[in-house]
């Protein structure tokens, strides 16, 4: 099992600020996802801290939110080591998505209030910005904000939690899938016609449109996922 760390140049965030939590989950995301870590490779605690120039802390942190996403799995004795879900794993997340924000969208149609419908629009419309910008960063910010409007709006708060459950485990395939041509414009034409339909209280159409725009996200995501076994083939 190969030790992949390496002992580069300590990392910082803008600023000159040392890496939080939530920075090094995203660096190694993009190792893992990159092909910089192979699955297999073993992360040890105190290598990452020194790469990062950061306590224990955070790394441990970073590496339990990692391996709740799927991307990493920690045994006993064993430390962490780079997993990734199959495509099939993948597919069925995506399944049971796109059920949870189809009835989040049902229950927007039925409940959502004007200004939740206008900030709904002003987050497409920050997603469109951030689209023709080239910016998948800003984009995906924004498209996770649209999606948070559209569950608090829903009113059902448990629902909610467990969309952002299920939501945190693929955020890593999800955020990947803005880099594909055309996916992010696609993206914000099918909010629009989901948000038309919630602002219309068309319970049934806001649910349809909401699981066809997750289940085109499913596939994408597939398609990502199979570019990346496949670098892995000898």
């Amino acid at each position: 099992m190969a030790e992949a760390q390496t002992e580069s140049k300590p990392e910082v965030e803008k600023g000159g600020r040392k890496p939080s939590s939530a920075h090094l989950v995203r660096i190694l995301e993009d190792d893992i996802l990159n092909n910089v870590l192979k699955p297999g490779d073993r992360l040890d605690e105190q290598t990452l801290a020194r790469r990062f120039s950061v306590s224990r802390t955070p790394v441990r942190e970073a590496l339990r939110q990692l391996a709740s996403s799927g991307l990493l799995e920690i045994r006993r004795n064993h430390g962490a080591t780079v997993k990734r879900l199959t495509v099939a794993e993948l597919i069925e997340m995506f399944q049971v998505m796109a059920e949870f924000e189809g009835l989040s969208a049902r229950l927007c149609a039925r409940r959502a209030m004007p200004d939740e419908i206008a900030e709904m629009r002003r987050f497409n419309e920050a997603c469109d910005e951030r689209a023709n910008a080239g910016d998948h960063h800003g984009f995906y910010a924004a498209n996770n904000r649209l999606h948070e409007v559209i569950y608090a709006a829903s009113g059902n708060n448990f629902l909610a939690e467990e969309c952002r459950k299920l939501r945190n485990r693929i955020n890593v395939y999800r955020r990947h899938i803005t880099f594909q041509p055309r996916r992010m414009q696609n993206s914000v034409v099918e909010h629009a016609r989901i948000v038309d339909a919630i602002e219309a209280g068309d319970e049934e159409a806001a649910h349809r449109l909401m699981r066809q725009h997750v289940d085109l996200l499913a596939g994408s995501a597939a398609d990502v996922l199979q570019a990346l076994e496949a670098r892995n083939r000898p």
